[in-house]
């Protein structure tokens, strides 16, 4: 059954929407925006009915907020208004409502008028999804083109994609970023992680596959994948005018390097001063490197790998997000090792 806000201060047209939603919909009838949001912490509807005129915070207001969050700017939102100038409806459809009902409503009227939103809204979803499945899909294939030329599985892409979900997800649980990531998208941003690589694109195969040490000319030449990478990321921005997925794969890509301690690159930044996505990607790609058999090494243990993390805890990592690997770090051995099997 599907869920509707009702969001009135007029007692009256919250009782008649609410008799005619029930039954049908699971309705929540709620008497201000604040109230709204309130509700919004813990349950997501799939439409809000929203009063444009209450007091303290208007629907105008309601909505322009709705749509700064990334987390719900996706609920159709429709205004119910006394109003019946078209300066008003233009106001709102440029926010970003879907319609406008007018009271005092029918409620056959306001039933339809719901039904045929949802019904929209179901169809884009699912056209959405079917798209963001073939953009994924493209860019896995383009990430596993630049990983496989280095000589490392294409498996590296999926080992610190899920090492970061791990991660986030322990973060989540014991309330560290919490503010931060809550305005993400966790199903934008770990595909976007596939990407942190791309920069290698620009690094000779002589260098990558080289099975030595690097001299300082070749170690320069390496470094350089962090910078290429972000180059690459914003003229795919520049053409796509795309937003949120790009952002964080330009971030995953320019700032996996950079180490608590400022000591890293490209630019030598320095704690939080380093993205958030560039932290947690440090240490699910340091993992994995540690773990993983290279042109140049034999792979450590997994709890060789664990202890070498702590060691640079505070150094090259941040304190918080080492705290909780070490949380997890059981559920990253059994991803390298399912990952190691499946070989």
């Amino acid at each position: 059954m599907k869920t509707i806000f009702i969001v009135d201060d007029n007692a009256t047209n919250i009782v008649t929407a609410k008799n005619a939603l029930d039954g049908t919909y699971k309705a929540y009838a709620m008497p201000s925006a604040a109230r709204m949001f309130q509700m919004l912490e813990k349950i997501t509807p799939d439409l809000i009915l929203l009063d444009v005129e209450m007091p303290e915070m208007d629907g105008f207001e309601a909505l322009s907020k709705l749509k700064s969050d990334d987390n719900l700017k996706a609920i159709p939102v429709i205004f119910l208004t006394a109003k019946h100038d078209a300066e008003s409806e233009i106001r709102g459809f440029e926010i970003g409502a879907i319609d406008f009902i007018n009271k005092p409503f029918s409620p056959p009227v306001l039933i339809k008028r719901i039904e045929t939103h949802i019904e929209t809204d179901k169809l884009i979803k699912e056209s959405l999804q079917s798209v963001r499945k073939v953009h994924n899909a493209t860019i896995n294939i383009i990430a596993n083109m630049v990983e496989n030329r280095d000589e490392v599985t294409g498996e590296h892409i999926d080992r610190t994609q899920n090492y970061i979900r791990i991660l986030l997800y322990e973060l989540i649980r014991t309330g560290v970023y919490t503010e931060e990531i809550s305005k993400w998208n966790l199903e934008v941003l770990l595909p976007s992680a596939q990407l942190h690589d791309v920069g290698k694109i620009k690094v000779s195969d002589l260098i990558l596959n080289k099975p030595g040490k690097l001299t300082d000319d070749e170690y320069t030449m390496i470094k350089r994948h962090c910078a290429e990478g972000e180059r690459i990321i914003d003229g795919i921005i520049d053409k796509a005018e795309e937003d949120t997925f790009l952002n964080h794969a330009k971030k995953f890509a320019g700032c996996h390097h950079e180490k608590w301690n400022g000591t890293g690159y490209p630019r030598g930044f320095a704690k939080e001063n380093i993205p958030l996505e560039g932290r947690i990607m440090a240490i699910a790609d340091v993992y994995d490197a540690l773990v993983s058999e290279r042109p140049y090494k034999k792979p450590f243990t997994h709890e060789q790998a664990v202890e070498m993390i702590k060691k640079d805890n505070g150094i090259h990592f941040d304190p918080k997000i080492v705290e909780a690997f070490l949380n997890v770090a059981d559920d990253f051995k059994i991803q390298a090792s399912s990952a190691s099997n499946s070989n």
